[in-house]
């Protein structure tokens, strides 16, 4: 009876986390990259459910049911705002401006519900230790803080100096963990043979490189276990 209970339990476990991530598969990466507060209570109540699936073992349909309700919530508020950009600001919130232009809106402090302190704080995260480097503050409806420097404070680019820099390239991993990709390699129209030999010049076999990786231009770096 024990060991059949226990078999019960990791049954319901292993669904349980199918739900989820299916769920999650629905509802998209925004669960993940950028939570606003309907969103983040949605998660955690999910969560919760989902962990009370895993171990209700007489009705698990009833957690089942307020998972899957949730979560079509959920897509459905994401859908509506997605269609209906006019109900975003009701449905997701909308960003304040709490300075700007050397003015301190103390009515969108109150209305994102920040105090000086934290909102110093949000400031000296993003490494402004001066308001006056600061050009505009934008309080963003996830909860972050979103800041334009000053054109004096703001870092040099290469447009300032009237530079015109080589267009940076993505890198490709050829190796990771000594096993060679190849889908990567021949996207790069190379063969394991050319890599073979790039890794010879090197001393090296791929068994040696823990991870290595080229652009398009075949530059390369490597780097090994050692």
């Amino acid at each position: 009876m024990f060991i059949l209970d226990i078999l019960k339990t990791a049954l319901a476990s292993f669904f349980s986390i199918i739900i989820l991530f299916i769920l999650a598969k629905i509802m998209g990466h925004k669960q993940v990259a950028q939570l606003d507060f309907f969103d983040y209570i949605v998660g955690i109540t999910i969560g919760s459910i989902a962990a009370e699936l895993s171990t209700e073992l007489e009705n698990p349909e009833k957690p089942l049911i307020a998972m899957v309700i949730y979560g079509a919530v959920s897509t459905a508020l994401n859908l509506i705002s997605s269609h209906f950009p006019k109900t975003r600001k009701y449905i997701n919130g909308a960003p304040s401006i709490i300075f700007d232009n050397g003015k301190l809106y103390y009515k969108n402090l109150k209305k994102a519900k920040l105090d000086l302190s934290e909102f110093m704080l949000l400031c000296r995260e993003k490494g402004f230790f001066n308001l006056g480097e600061i050009q505009t503050a934008v309080f963003e409806n996830n909860g972050k803080l979103t800041v334009l420097p000053t054109a004096e404070s703001r870092p040099a680019t290469p447009r300032d100096m009237n530079l015109a820099p080589e267009k940076e390239q993505i890198f490709t991993e050829l190796i990771m963990d000594g096993r060679i990709m190849g889908e990567n390699l021949k996207r790069l129209g190379k063969d394991e043979i050319w890599l073979k030999n790039v890794l010879k010049k090197e001393g090296k076999t791929p068994s040696d490189v823990l991870l290595m990786l080229c652009d398009k231009s075949l530059n390369f770096s490597v780097y090994t276990y050692e």
